[in-house]
């Protein structure tokens, strides 16, 4: 009997995947865990021979989770998650960091006949494969392959479903982030501002955006979850940064020096969203005097998130705008007018295809 846990976030996948595999004669699954820390507590308890697991939990996502379980307890896992199409970088990640197989759940809900033929043909699999505490990958034949424990390399998710809209803005800003914001959806992902602006009179400004705009717009509160359908803008006097915790994305308030005789400044901001989000963030610079945010963008830049920026002709100061522009921070640059239709594109883009 091969003996399965199966690690996932949502309740329903885990029924769903727990009643096929207990179909079968020769498989029993023997717990279930909704997050990496949940599941490390029954891995000892149960001695499951397979694990399956999701790749986007909260607290811990599932290649922070691989890296080290293959680095200190190697066992047989399948990967089973959306972000993981064939050929994608996180697949060749988890199949780097020595998973066994690694399935694409189809589509955004599971199709029963789908999911039964891969999940079962897989477990069966990967119960073949052989581990110990010096195994790292399986070879082809089933033969165990040997190396140092520091060769395995740490990981952490790349791509998610979670994205995540970022703007700076200060001089002639408040009426450009009106624009932006009320021409787009409700169920626009995540959304960060940093607008310059005094303490007190960013609370007012959130609430007079939250009573125009489709969005729910709030002054931001440290630990504020970044979430779909909301804007979050720093308070005056506070600088905000984005945390990633699992796959989900926090909001952090913190003091500090102002940067570029800022505080909230958008360079810090836009920093942070480079180092945890990356890929997964887009980030658009508008009017502004001087050029906080220029080497924040760049960050985001180079870390794969896609840039925008206010060109000059619509901008009230066109100063923050064409400093990131000179560094070449800025993949495309717009007029306000247009700059609403082109984050929906690429949200949308993005949503739709997570891991290209």
């Amino acid at each position: 009997m091969i003996k399965v846990l199966i690690v996932d976030d949502s309740a329903f996948v885990r029924k769903l995947l727990s009643e096929e595999l207990n179909k079968q004669q020769d498989i029993e699954v023997v717990g279930t865990a909704m997050n990496p820390y949940i599941a490390r507590e029954k891995i000892v308890k149960l001695k499951p021979d397979v694990l399956t697991l999701d790749l986007e939990m909260p607290r811990m996502d599932g290649l922070s989770f691989l890296s080290k379980l293959m680095k200190h307890f190697p066992m047989p896992v399948v990967v089973v998650s959306s972000l993981t199409p064939k050929n994608s970088q996180n697949a060749i990640n988890a199949l780097r960091l020595g998973a066994v197989e690694v399935l694409c759940k189809p589509g955004s809900a599971y199709s029963t006949q789908d999911i039964t033929k891969d999940i079962v043909k897989a477990v069966r699999v990967a119960a073949q494969a052989k581990f110990d505490k010096t195994v790292h990958t399986p070879s082809a034949t089933g033969d165990v392959k040997r190396s140092k424990p520091q060769l395995i390399e740490e990981a952490s998710l790349v791509h998610t479903t979670n994205k995540l809209l970022a703007i700076g803005a200060s001089t002639g800003g408040t009426r450009a982030l009106e624009a932006v914001l009320t021409q787009l959806p409700a169920n626009m992902p995540g959304i960060v501002i940093v607008q310059h602006m005094p303490p007190v009179f960013t609370k007012s400004f959130a609430e007079r955006l939250d009573s125009i705009c489709n969005l729910n717009v709030k002054e931001a509160e440290d630990n504020d979850l970044v979430r779909p359908g909301q804007a979050l803008i720093a308070p005056g006097n506070y600088h905000m940064l984005v945390d990633k915790v699992g796959a989900k994305y926090y909001a952090r308030i913190k003091q500090g020096p102002p940067v570029h005789h800022q505080r909230p400044s958008v360079d810090v901001m836009f920093n942070s969203i480079a180092q945890n989000v990356g890929v997964n963030a887009m980030g658009v610079i508008l009017t502004g005097m001087g050029a906080d945010g220029a080497k924040g963008l760049l960050a985001m830049k180079q870390k794969g998130s896609y840039t925008i920026g206010q060109d000059e002709e619509t901008s009230v100061v066109y100063g923050m705008p064409k400093e990131a522009y000179k560094l070449g921070a800025v993949d495309d640059v717009l007029p306000l007018q247009k700059i609403p239709d082109a984050i929906i594109k690429h949200m949308k883009k993005q949503t739709l295809q997570p891991t290209l």
